[in-house]
C-alpha cells in the first residue's frame, strides 16, 4: 500500500469519482468531515455506495469515537468494506468493544473478518502504542497528527522534529506487535508538492509505508515515493543471488558490489522490499 485518499463521506459526487483516482486505498470519512447534523444522511450516503460502487481499491470508514462510532459501523459493515480507522482511539477497552459489535454484525450479514486501524491523536494514544497495537484485529496504526499537535501544545519548525518521537514510536510498537508498518500522517499543504515530497521521503526513512493524501493532487507524488524503482528492485535482486549463493557454499555473508558487507538481516529487508 503506498497512498491513502481521504473522501468525505458526505459527498456523493466525490465517492463516485474516488475509485478512479489512483489511490491504492480509500478513507471514507464520517468523522471530521461531516458535520453533526449531516452524519445520519452520510451514513446512509456511504452505505448506498458501498452497495453499487465498482471494484477497485481497499476501502476503509474513518468512524466516530463512542457510541457514535458504534452507529457508524452498524451503518457501514457491508460487503465491499476493508475495514474501519477509529477516530481518537485511546484504550484497548473500547477497541475490545468494537471488536465485540464487528463479531456480530460479521455473523449476522455474512461478512468477511474486517480490520481495524486506530488512528492515535492524543498523548495518551501515543504513549500506549504497543497495547493498542496488540488489540483485537488491529492490524495496523495511524497518526492524527493534527490534534496531536493541539494535545501536546507543539508548533513544529520546517522539519518537524518535534514530532520526531511520536512518529517513531509508532513504526517501533507496529513492528514490536507484527503488524503492517503505520502509513505516514497527511499533509494539509496541498499546492507545496516539493515539500510534500521531501517530507513524504523523511516519512519513508522513518519506517512509514505509504501516507494519507487528503487530496488526489498528492496522490502521484506519493506513490512514486513508495514505488521502488527499477534500480532498487534490481539491487534487491542481486543480495539476495549473492546470499544464496555465500550459503549453498557455507557462509552467512558475502559484499555487495560495493564492498560492503551483506548478512541476513540486509537480506531481510531485500525480501521485503521484493515482496511489496
Amino acid at each position: 500500500m503506498r497512498s491513502a485518499l481521504y473522501v468525505p463521506g458526505d459527498a456523493p459526487g466525490k465517492l463516485a469519482t474516488a475509485p478512479r483516482r489512483d489511490a491504492d486505498e480509500l478513507i471514507v470519512d464520517l468523522e471530521d468531515a461531516v458535520p453533526l447534523a449531516a452524519k445520519a444522511a452520510a451514513r446512509r450516503t456511504v452505505a448506498d455506495w458501498l452497495a453499487t460502487r465498482p471494484r477497485g481499491p481497499r476501502v476503509w470508514v474513518r468512524v466516530n469515537p463512542g457510541e457514535r462510532g458504534h452507529d457508524d459501523v452498524r451503518a457501514v459493515a457491508l460487503p465491499g468494506l476493508t475495514g474501519v480507522c477509529v477516530a481518537k482511539a485511546e484504550t484497548v477497552g473500547e477497541l475490545a468493544a468494537l471488536d465485540a459489535l464487528l463479531t456480530g454484525l460479521e455473523r449476522e450479514r455474512g461478512l468477511r473478518r474486517l480490520g481495524v486501524v486506530p488512528l492515535l491523536e492524543s498523548a495518551a494514544a501515543v504513549l500506549d502504542a504497543p497495547a493498542l497495537a496488540r488489540a483485537p484485529r488491529v492490524v495496523r496504526l495511524q497518526l492524527g497528527e493534527a490534534d496531536l499537535r493541539a494535545d501536546l501544545g507543539v508548533e513544529p519548525g520546517p522539519d518537524e522534529r518535534e514530532l520526531l518521537y511520536a512518529r517513531s514510536r509508532i513504526v517501533l510498537a507496529s513492528a514490536a506487535a507484527r503488524i503492517e508498518p503505520p502509513i505516514a500522517p497527511v499533509s494539509t499543504d496541498v499546492r507545496d508538492l516539493a515539500a510534500l515530497r521531501d517530507s513524504t521521503r523523511a516519512l519513508k526513512r522513518l519506517g512509514f509505508r505509504g501516507r494519507a493524501c487528503v487530496h488526489p493532487a498528492q496522490l502521484p507524488v506519493v506513490n512514486e515515493v513508495f514505488t521502488p524503482t527499477p534500480d532498487e528492485l534490481a539491487r534487491a535482486r542481486d543480495l539476495l543471488a549473492r546470499h544464496e549463493a555465500a550459503t549453498a557454499g557455507g557462509t552467512g555473508v558475502c559484499l555487495d558490489d560495493d564492498g560492503r558487507l551483506v548478512d541476513e538481516a540486509v537480506v531481510r529487508s531485500a525480501r521485503r522490499l521484493l515482496a511489496d
